[in-house]
């Protein structure tokens, strides 16, 4: 694959990074550094888990809090790092290119204002109506008021955490377009921070422990937000609302986000899906569940979101400066290196499941029960990992070029086609394993169309070697799933162990592991020049 220059060589009067002094380097590089600050976030998220877990285990106070936190996190991805993020970057992208400092604040300034009011005024609706609101979101939980009622409690207190992410994910999206990945990267993990922080320090003070967490995604939500301030003000982009009807970037940056809406979430949407259903499943289904999808996001939110991050960017200014050839060898650029982690990570969550559940959660408060239950969603989403990813990077190659309504008609009969499968898996009594499939299905349903739709395009065509490098990872994929089958042994015994055996025997599944993958992949004649860009 051919290796192209670093965007920091080229000049651009208006970038504050040449003003700065400070390199953009190359993509890899930028995905390395967004990942590794990301990978910073994730551990914290897998310890967070792990307390909770450890803390509250699976009751009916854990479901009621991760059903409450999952709406306004899954309206952030909706209208934070979703829609708003895929209309506004390369609207943003097209006035750092073209316009001057002064005209991207205006623009900057203008949306703040469109989008915090806009998100103002739903969260004020959304507190006053929220036991009104709760009744369809978690209507599993009716049939026990004090579920319920504290349900409500927790989705008033959760909701403003939208309007502040949001701002957040603006600001995130500001500094990624002027190269500065690291600081919203590890933004998220002033989030788990505060969610173990809350789970030890509140949770003894409240009438009903699990409030703690609630409590702690409100506290996070105000210091995400003031953490990237004195970085946007470096670069002299603080966001000062300003409202502007007017505004054309503004107006353009509504019209592509409306129809995106479902385009590029609906694997969030599969995702709420799910667990609306879980709510109607036994006692700990919402539970299994959220456990299940926080390891597959491990690799996912390190890896193909550190890409896709990066890659949206490139692709607006690659459209902007009409370089089509650079586009598609770009998105190609992308998809094997997803191809690259995603297929490894599947394997091993399907076939170490239990020992990572045994070992990150099980205790008293989640038992050996809870691991079979949970390592059967946590398989299912596994499976679909590829597609996960593979969606990350396709569906910016159509925002970039301000195109929202071709993913809007995929996204549409995929989110139809795992509706229809979550009704057909649950009266077969597949319950919550039959939603993490069918989420899995629809993503890969999901992924294909966008990438047949990006071929047709024309701006999307996979470049020489792909037989060869798909013969390398199956080769080193064959020669770690021996490995880490031989060595997982019977995962009961595991239960057994104490927890400073469990952590080591995990530490050398997973480092023999990525050694063997790794060692493999460079005995095979990969070469870091075969996937630098």
């Amino acid at each position: 694959m051919s290796k192209m220059q670093p965007d920091s060589e080229r000049v651009e009067p208006n970038s504050t990074e040449n003003t700065a002094g400070t390199p953009q380097g190359g993509l890899l590089r930028a995905s390395g550094v967004t990942g590794s600050m990301t990978m910073v976030s994730r551990v914290l998220g897998l310890t967070r888990d792990v307390v909770i877990a450890r803390i509250f285990g699976t009751s009916d106070g854990a479901d009621a809090f991760f059903l409450a936190n999952k709406i306004p996190n899954f309206m952030r991805r909706l209208f934070a790092e979703g829609a708003f993020n895929q209309a506004f970057v390369p609207v943003l992208a097209e006035y750092r290119t073209r316009k001057s400092l002064l005209e991207v604040h205006g623009l900057v300034n203008a949306v703040a204002a469109s989008l915090g009011g806009f998100l103002l005024l739903v969260t004020l609706v959304v507190i006053m109506a929220a036991p009104f609101i709760a009744v369809p979101l978690a209507y599993g939980f009716t049939d026990e008021p004090a579920k319920f009622a504290l349900f409500v409690e927790m989705l008033r207190i959760t909701f403003p955490y939208l309007l502040l992410i949001s701002m957040t994910a603006l600001c995130s999206a500001v500094l990624n377009t002027y190269g500065r990945f690291a600081v919203p990267a590890f933004t998220p993990a002033l989030l788990n921070v505060s969610l173990i922080g809350s789970a030890f320090l509140l949770a003894p003070y409240m009438r009903v422990p699990e409030l703690a967490l609630a409590w702690g995604v409100l506290i996070a939500g105000f210091a995400q937000l003031l953490f990237q301030l004195p970085f946007l003000a470096r670069i002299q982009l603080v966001p000062v609302p300003k409202r502007d009807k007017l505004h054309e970037g503004v107006a353009r940056i509504k019209k592509l986000m409306v129809p995106a809406l479902f385009g590029v979430s609906v694997s969030q949407i599969n995702l709420l899906l799910d667990t609306l259903i879980a709510s109607l499943l036994v006692s700990g289904s919402v539970s299994w569940l959220y456990f299940s999808d926080r390891l597959m996001e491990l690799p996912l939110g390190t890896f193909g979101i550190a890409i896709a991050i990066v890659v949206l960017p490139s692709l607006s200014r690659r459209h902007a400066e009409q370089s089509m050839q650079e586009f598609s060898e770009t998105l190609d650029w992308a998809f094997r290196l997803v191809c690259l982690i995603a297929v490894p990570a599947t394997l091993a969550l399907i076939l170490i499941a239990e020992p990572l559940l045994v070992t990150l959660f099980q205790n008293d408060n989640f038992t050996q029960t809870d691991v079979v239950q949970a390592s059967l969603s946590l398989r299912a989403y596994a499976l679909g990992l590829l597609a996960f990813m593979a969606i990350k990077i396709f569906a910016p190659g159509y925002y970039a070029r301000q195109d929202t309504a071709t993913p809007v008609r995929i996204g549409i009969i995929a989110m139809t086609t795992n509706m229809v499968l979550n009704i057909v898996f649950y009266l077969n009594g597949l319950a919550h394993f039959g939603l993490a499939l069918a989420t899995s299905l629809a993503a890969f349903l999901n992924a294909g169309m966008l990438m047949q739709g990006l071929r047709a395009d024309g701006v999307f065509r996979f470049q020489p070697g792909w037989l060869l490098f798909i013969a390398r990872i199956l080769v080193a994929n064959g020669v770690m799933a021996y490995f880490l089958v031989s060595m997982a042994g019977d995962w009961q015994t595991w239960t057994d162990w104490d927890i400073t055996t469990k952590i080591t025997r995990l530490t050398l599944l997973v480092g023999g592991g990525v050694i063997l993958y790794s060692g493999m992949l460079f005995g095979s004649g990969l070469r870091w020049k075969h996937i630098y860009r």
